[in-house]
């Protein structure tokens, strides 16, 4: 939904939904939200004993792209260098983001705003994508949607002009040092009042007739509520599949039960799945609330386990709701994603574990280089769980852990002894522990 247009938002039920015209002028104006007092930390009760979980590095789900957000210099200004290196540096004190989204302007005028940021995100090692909201005036035209008069959506002479105006997007970042990992036919398309509509048949015949054009990686069509009847026809249609290189979603107001996509799982073989977009669970409240922020570890623990996601892309990367408050510190949130973003990194393997060994406990593993694996986990409960993980075919001796919770981020704790390939960690009430081997 990426709320440009007013930075507010609820949890309540996504649809019907509102109008999202907005004044993108007073966008810079959101002030920074004060830091919430550090919840009351949780009754002090005794430790529970989760049943054992076995670690199964030859277990192979999806490969992991990476975790990242959204810089956006013409609405918001662009992050400055100090910020560039919180979000893709991966020190203590830094997010660690492997991916950057950046905007595709209508006006060509606009693109060297863009190139900054997105150079020193490849610098640390991060891939690169664009998204547009609107093509060129030139090549839209508006039409009568329901209620709405003055909907826009692309000129249907004016596909091929549309492809390689993304093309020439493309060459313009490469002649600037940023070699794009992909490009977007469109951001959001089902929920476009103030920007340029597209259906899924109009959406299916670009990718069909024009995409194949394009000169990096394709990304459509980046529903803004993950809507499968968007993105089945495109599943469905050998050739429109044949010039999308990632299937993108966005996660507003999407349900968990919502998360997997059958479909895409038995059509999209050799295509990519990525979440290109979202905040959660509001852009109100400040993102050092606790423990409201632990959700987003269950959210993105849904998304690379329920949907299987590759790829986590948060909205503003600097905001007063997002990873990095306006002073450039990481909040709450951030913290909470950097449980993962900090330690998974691109190349990756999700790998079978419990996801969910009891009420309010939430697990996934991770697959890297040698004998590395890489376990997050989310205690939403008000207890704090003692849980055995059984490591197989695994030979490391001990594992290194970091810690959030109401009055810790990211905190480096005790080394924990592997034993007979097993090893147990406590997962403070109300908390997110990562832990690594090696």
């Amino acid at each position: 939904m990426s709320l440009h247009r007013s930075d507010t938002g609820s949890t309540g039920p996504a649809l019907p939904l509102p109008s999202r015209r907005a004044v993108l002028a007073t966008l810079g104006t959101l002030p920074v939200l004060a830091a919430a007092a550090p919840a009351v930390a949780a009754s002090r009760t005794e430790s529970l004993a989760a049943a054992a979980v076995t670690v199964d590095p030859s277990a192979a789900r999806q490969t992991i792209r990476g975790f990242g957000g959204m810089n956006h210099p013409l609405w918001i200004g662009d992050l400055t260098s100090a910020q560039r290196d919180t979000a893709f540096g991966n020190g203590d004190g830094q997010l660690g983001f492997s991916m950057l989204r950046i905007f595709v302007s209508e006006d060509k005028a606009n693109w060297s705003r863009e190139v900054a940021t997105a150079k020193r995100a490849i610098d640390l090692g991060a891939a690169v994508f664009a998204s547009p909201w609107n093509p060129p005036a030139q090549m839209v035209e508006t039409f009568v949607r329901g209620q709405q008069t003055n909907a826009k959506r692309l000129r249907y002479d004016m596909y091929g002009a549309y492809a390689q105006h993304l093309n020439d997007f493309v060459a313009f970042m490469r002649s600037n040092g940023v070699n794009l990992y992909a490009i977007s036919v469109q951001n959001e398309p089902d929920y476009a009042h103030d920007w340029t509509w597209w259906t899924p048949t109009e959406m299916t015949r670009f990718l069909r007739e024009n995409a194949g054009s394009i000169s990096t990686k394709v990304i459509a069509p980046e529903s803004f509520q993950y809507v499968k009847s968007f993105s089945d026809p495109i599943l469905n249609d050998s050739a429109a599949l044949a010039n999308l290189d990632i299937l993108g979603a966005h996660l507003y107001g999407t349900s968990f039960q919502n998360f997997p996509y059958p479909l895409f799982q038995q059509k999209g073989a050799g295509k990519e799945l990525w979440m290109t977009e979202v905040y959660y669970p509001n852009s109100s409240d400040s993102a050092d609330l606790w423990p409201q922020a632990l959700d987003v570890g269950e959210h993105v623990h849904r998304a690379m386990v329920d949907a299987q996601f590759q790829a986590y892309v948060w909205w503003y990367i600097r905001r007063g709701y997002g990873p990095m408050r306006e002073d450039g510190r990481i909040s709450k949130r951030g913290a909470a994603m950097a449980h993962f973003s900090k330690y998974v990194r691109p190349g990756h393997v999700r790998i079978a574990v419990t996801a969910n060994p009891q009420s309010n406990v939430y697990l996934s593993a991770y697959r890297g280089s040698g004998s590395r694996l890489v376990i997050v986990a989310v205690n939403k409960g008000t207890s704090q769980v003692s849980q055995q993980f059984i490591l197989q075919n695994n030979a490391s001796t001990n594992v290194s852990s970091w810690l959030t919770d109401a009055g810790r981020t990211l905190a480096t704790q005790s080394r924990i002894t592997v034993s007979n390939g097993s090893f147990t960690g406590q997962l403070p009430a109300q908390s997110l522990t990562t832990f690594v081997t090696g």
